[in-house]
Protein backbone atom coordinates (compact mmCIF):
# COMPACT_ATOMS: atom_id res chain seq x y z
CA UNK A 1 0.00 0.00 0.00
CA UNK A 2 1.37 3.40 -0.89
CA UNK A 3 1.18 6.55 1.18
CA UNK A 4 -1.86 7.94 -0.67
CA UNK A 5 -3.85 4.75 0.02
CA UNK A 6 -2.90 4.87 3.73
CA UNK A 7 -4.05 8.50 3.96
CA UNK A 8 -7.33 7.69 2.20
CA UNK A 9 -7.86 4.66 4.43
CA UNK A 10 -7.10 6.74 7.52
CA UNK A 11 -9.59 9.40 6.44
CA UNK A 12 -12.26 6.76 5.88
CA UNK A 13 -11.54 5.28 9.30
CA UNK A 14 -11.77 8.68 10.94
CA UNK A 15 -15.05 9.39 9.18
CA UNK A 16 -16.41 6.01 10.32
CA UNK A 17 -15.31 6.68 13.90
CA UNK A 18 -16.93 10.12 13.82
CA UNK A 19 -20.16 8.65 12.42
CA UNK A 20 -20.13 5.98 15.14
CA UNK A 21 -19.64 8.57 17.86
CA UNK A 22 -22.42 10.73 16.42
CA UNK A 23 -24.73 7.71 16.28
CA UNK A 24 -23.97 6.91 19.94
CA UNK A 25 -24.68 10.49 21.01
CA UNK A 26 -27.95 10.56 19.06
CA UNK A 27 -28.98 7.20 20.52
CA UNK A 28 -28.30 8.47 24.05
CA UNK A 29 -30.23 11.67 23.33
CA UNK A 30 -33.23 9.66 22.09
CA UNK A 31 -33.09 7.53 25.25
CA UNK A 32 -33.02 10.62 27.48
CA UNK A 33 -35.85 12.20 25.47
CA UNK A 34 -37.90 9.01 25.73
CA UNK A 35 -37.39 8.90 29.49
CA UNK A 36 -38.50 12.53 29.79
CA UNK A 37 -41.45 12.16 27.43
CA UNK A 38 -44.64 11.66 29.45
CA UNK A 39 -46.27 9.84 26.53
CA UNK A 40 -43.77 7.00 26.99
CA UNK A 41 -44.53 4.44 29.67
CA UNK A 42 -42.01 5.33 32.35
CA UNK A 43 -43.17 4.60 35.89
CA UNK A 44 -43.64 7.38 38.41
CA UNK A 45 -41.98 7.32 41.83
CA UNK A 46 -43.15 6.14 45.22
CA UNK A 47 -44.14 9.68 46.26
CA UNK A 48 -46.58 9.81 43.37
CA UNK A 49 -48.06 6.50 44.48
CA UNK A 50 -48.59 7.88 47.97
CA UNK A 51 -50.26 10.97 46.53
CA UNK A 52 -52.72 8.75 44.66
CA UNK A 53 -53.43 6.33 47.51
CA UNK A 54 -53.90 9.23 49.97
CA UNK A 55 -56.30 11.07 47.65
CA UNK A 56 -60.07 10.83 48.05
CA UNK A 57 -62.50 10.92 45.16
CA UNK A 58 -66.20 11.68 45.26
CA UNK A 59 -68.65 9.14 43.92
CA UNK A 60 -70.97 10.19 41.09
CA UNK A 61 -74.01 10.08 43.33
CA UNK A 62 -72.38 12.55 45.73
CA UNK A 63 -73.01 10.18 48.62
CA UNK A 64 -69.45 9.58 49.64
CA UNK A 65 -65.92 8.75 48.64
CA UNK A 66 -64.58 5.92 46.56
CA UNK A 67 -62.90 3.55 49.02
CA UNK A 68 -59.24 3.13 48.12
CA UNK A 69 -59.14 -0.22 49.89
CA UNK A 70 -61.33 -1.54 47.08
CA UNK A 71 -58.46 -1.12 44.62
CA UNK A 72 -55.36 -1.91 46.64
CA UNK A 73 -53.79 -5.38 46.34
CA UNK A 74 -54.80 -5.99 42.72
CA UNK A 75 -53.41 -4.57 39.50
CA UNK A 76 -55.13 -1.28 38.71
CA UNK A 77 -55.47 0.70 35.50
CA UNK A 78 -56.26 4.29 36.43
CA UNK A 79 -57.56 6.54 33.67
CA UNK A 80 -57.88 10.34 33.88
CA UNK A 81 -60.46 11.57 31.39
CA UNK A 82 -63.13 14.20 30.70
CA UNK A 83 -66.39 14.27 28.78
CA UNK A 84 -65.16 17.16 26.60
CA UNK A 85 -61.99 15.27 25.57
CA UNK A 86 -62.53 13.53 22.21
CA UNK A 87 -59.68 11.00 22.60
CA UNK A 88 -61.01 10.17 26.09
CA UNK A 89 -64.46 9.47 24.71
CA UNK A 90 -62.98 7.34 21.92
CA UNK A 91 -60.93 5.17 24.31
CA UNK A 92 -63.71 4.62 26.87
CA UNK A 93 -65.11 1.51 25.09
CA UNK A 94 -61.54 0.12 24.86
CA UNK A 95 -61.09 0.53 28.61
CA UNK A 96 -64.43 -1.16 29.16
CA UNK A 97 -63.41 -4.12 26.98
CA UNK A 98 -60.15 -4.35 28.92
CA UNK A 99 -62.12 -4.47 32.20
CA UNK A 100 -64.37 -7.23 30.85
CA UNK A 101 -61.47 -9.30 29.52
CA UNK A 102 -58.91 -8.81 32.30
CA UNK A 103 -61.19 -8.25 35.30
CA UNK A 104 -61.50 -12.03 35.84
CA UNK A 105 -57.68 -12.15 35.91
CA UNK A 106 -57.57 -9.64 38.77
CA UNK A 107 -57.24 -6.36 36.87
CA UNK A 108 -59.50 -3.46 37.71
CA UNK A 109 -60.08 -0.14 35.98
CA UNK A 110 -60.91 3.12 37.72
CA UNK A 111 -61.94 6.16 35.70
CA UNK A 112 -61.19 9.54 37.29
CA UNK A 113 -63.16 12.29 35.62
CA UNK A 114 -61.45 15.66 35.51
CA UNK A 115 -64.88 17.15 35.02
CA UNK A 116 -68.06 18.24 36.78
CA UNK A 117 -70.56 15.65 38.08
CA UNK A 118 -73.50 16.50 35.81
CA UNK A 119 -71.74 16.05 32.44
CA UNK A 120 -70.10 12.84 33.69
CA UNK A 121 -73.44 11.37 34.77
CA UNK A 122 -75.03 12.37 31.45
CA UNK A 123 -72.12 10.85 29.51
CA UNK A 124 -72.30 7.56 31.40
CA UNK A 125 -76.04 7.37 30.79
CA UNK A 126 -75.30 7.36 27.04
CA UNK A 127 -72.16 5.21 27.27
CA UNK A 128 -72.26 3.07 30.42
CA UNK A 129 -69.11 1.28 31.54
CA UNK A 130 -68.51 -1.78 33.72
CA UNK A 131 -65.88 -0.11 35.89
CA UNK A 132 -66.24 2.53 38.58
CA UNK A 133 -65.91 6.20 37.72
CA UNK A 134 -65.17 8.81 40.35
CA UNK A 135 -64.76 12.56 40.29
CA UNK A 136 -61.25 13.96 40.49
CA UNK A 137 -62.26 17.51 39.56
CA UNK A 138 -59.50 20.00 38.90
CA UNK A 139 -57.28 18.38 41.54
CA UNK A 140 -57.11 15.43 39.14
CA UNK A 141 -54.87 17.46 36.85
CA UNK A 142 -52.30 17.97 39.61
CA UNK A 143 -52.48 14.33 40.65
CA UNK A 144 -51.95 13.20 37.06
CA UNK A 145 -48.87 15.46 36.89
CA UNK A 146 -47.49 13.83 40.03
CA UNK A 147 -48.03 10.45 38.39
CA UNK A 148 -45.97 11.46 35.34
CA UNK A 149 -48.27 13.53 33.13
CA UNK A 150 -45.90 16.48 32.73
CA UNK A 151 -47.93 17.95 29.87
CA UNK A 152 -51.18 17.84 31.81
CA UNK A 153 -53.08 16.40 28.83
CA UNK A 154 -55.92 13.93 28.65
CA UNK A 155 -56.49 11.07 28.51
CA UNK A 156 -53.77 9.85 30.83
CA UNK A 157 -53.52 6.27 32.08
CA UNK A 158 -51.43 4.81 34.89
CA UNK A 159 -51.06 1.15 35.83
CA UNK A 160 -50.31 0.10 39.41
CA UNK A 161 -48.97 -3.28 40.50
CA UNK A 162 -50.42 -5.29 43.37
CA UNK A 163 -48.21 -3.41 45.84
CA UNK A 164 -49.81 -0.14 44.72
CA UNK A 165 -46.74 1.15 42.86
CA UNK A 166 -47.04 2.81 39.45
CA UNK A 167 -45.40 0.63 36.80
CA UNK A 168 -46.52 2.22 33.52
CA UNK A 169 -48.18 5.33 32.23
CA UNK A 170 -49.28 6.80 28.96
CA UNK A 171 -50.42 10.20 27.81
CA UNK A 172 -52.94 9.92 25.01
CA UNK A 173 -55.54 7.38 24.06
CA UNK A 174 -54.77 3.72 24.47
CA UNK A 175 -56.54 0.77 22.91
CA UNK A 176 -57.40 -2.77 23.86
CA UNK A 177 -54.51 -4.32 21.93
CA UNK A 178 -51.93 -2.12 23.67
CA UNK A 179 -53.48 -2.86 27.06
CA UNK A 180 -53.58 -6.60 26.31
CA UNK A 181 -49.87 -6.61 25.48
CA UNK A 182 -49.05 -4.68 28.63
CA UNK A 183 -51.18 -6.82 30.96
CA UNK A 184 -49.97 -10.06 29.38
CA UNK A 185 -46.32 -9.03 29.71
CA UNK A 186 -46.81 -8.60 33.48
CA UNK A 187 -47.84 -12.21 34.04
Amino acid sequence: MNRRQWVALGGTGAAAALAGALFAVMKERRAVTAAADPAIGQPAGADAALAFWDARFDTLDGQGLVPRERFFGRPLLLNFWATWCAPCVKEMPELNRFQREFGPQGWQVLGLAVDAPTPVRQFLTKLPVDFPVALAGLTGTELSRQLGNQRGGLPFSVAFDIQGQPIWHKLGATDLEELRKFATALR
